[in-house]
């Protein structure tokens, strides 16, 4: 930096008027310097001249502290003169001002309870859009895949099968037969009362059947496997996998998403299966330690009370179950954002809604095979 474009300085106080002398640059590393020089001197003054005649330059630091100076002194009844002809340095600090009120942030209101009402329902419609956009792309998935079947990754399906159905055996099994347990248990106290043990079996074979077992196994597989998903994919998405698949001509959707989907709809009913086998085991070891009713005669009872539909009613419900959590534990993991929090956000949601999204199918279920009188 040459002697000329050095920043120096001249002050001279008279009267409590206070004017001061700048000369070469002022700019982001001079700036600080001339801060310190014009504080040490305001006390005492009512006004400030700051003469720029022998400015050189000007850049946007020097002009937001001019500025700012300027404004603050203002709120302090201090007049603040700025002495400059040259025009460049006179429409850096005109430029510098506007952008200050450009960027006046507006006062915070606060909301009606309308206003939020509304903006919770928009932004409701808004996740609910997507989420059928993501359903009417698993749909076209299907189809390319039923029209172009080589492109089916049997392999993929074969490896869910495998993670999140056959490894998936053992909790189910325990928390079926545990259910049962519960269940004849309690009601075991009941029909005790009222010298009608036998009628347990009957109790049993349709509530777990029906009900039961389908709505056990889906609860399971949505906190295991469901859940799983979302965390998968949600992490494929954090490292940017899903995008490179896209750029290299990849759909996620016929590459990730339609194999777990497809593995979970076929074993779910393999699952629901066990679950009313252990259901009924459990059952069936209560009614004979607290009934006396021994295993041939619940066998039997069992065999001639219980209709064969109540068994393919439970198992019907599998396909439709699987697909719900399926699918929301991948759309959920498409969900998640760029950092590792909203995995575990988007989990717990894609458990939540998958449980919820079951019982409501449930219960659709029970409306029609009633009204259809099965």
């Amino acid at each position: 930096m040459s002697s000329e474009q050095r920043l120096s300085y001249a002050s001279d106080l008279n009267n409590s008027r206070l004017e001061v002398i700048l000369t070469g640059e002022i700019s982001l590393s001079t700036t600080p310097e001339l801060q310190r020089y014009i504080t040490n001197r305001l006390s005492n003054i009512s006004e400030l001249d700051i003469n720029l005649e022998n400015v050189l330059f000007l850049d946007t630091a020097g002009a937001i502290y001019i500025n700012g100076l300027t404004a603050a002194l203002s709120k302090k009844n201090i007049r603040v003169s700025v002495t400059c002809k040259d025009k460049k340095i006179l429409r850096t600090l005109g430029d510098i001002k506007n952008i200050d009120k450009e960027l006046k942030i507006p006062e915070h209101k606060s909301r009606s309870f309308v206003e939020k009402l509304g903006e919770d329902f928009y932004l409701r419609y808004e996740k609910f859009a997507e989420f059928l956009n993501f359903f009417g792309r698993i749909v076209y998935g299907f189809f390319y895949v039923l029209r172009h079947i080589s492109s089916l990754r049997y392999k993929e399906i074969f490896f869910e099968i495998n993670e999140n159905a056959i490894r998936a055996f053992s909790i189910v099994a325990l928390t079926s037969f545990l259910v049962g347990i519960v269940i004849a248990y309690q009601s075991a106290f009941q029909l005790k009362i009222y010298g009608a043990n036998i009628f347990i079996i009957d109790m049993l074979g349709l509530s777990i059947l029906r009900e039961i077992a389908p709505l056990i196994t889906a609860i399971v597989i949505a906190g295991r496997s469901g859940s799983a998903f979302t965390a998968q994919i949600g992490a494929m998405k954090i490292t940017e996998e899903l995008d490179a698949m896209r750029t290299m001509g990849f759909d996620p959707i016929i590459f990730l998403v339609l194999p777990r989907i497809i593995a979970l709809m076929i074993m779910l009913p393999m699952l629901i299966f066990l679950s009313d086998v252990m259901g009924i085991v459990g059952g069936m070891l209560v009614a004979k330690l607290d009934l006396g009713i021994s295993t041939s005669l619940f066998l039997d009872r069992f065999n001639e009370v219980i209709a064969v539909k109540h068994f393919y009613v439970g198992i019907s419900k599998g396909p439709f179950f699987a697909f719900l959590i399926a699918s929301i534990g991948v759309f959920r993991g498409m969900m998640v954002k760029d950092d590792t929090q909203s995995i575990g956000l988007n989990t717990t949601k894609s458990v939540v809604e998958s449980i919820f999204a079951v019982i409501v199918c449930d219960a659709v279920f029970s409306i029609i095979y009633t009204n259809l009188g099965i």
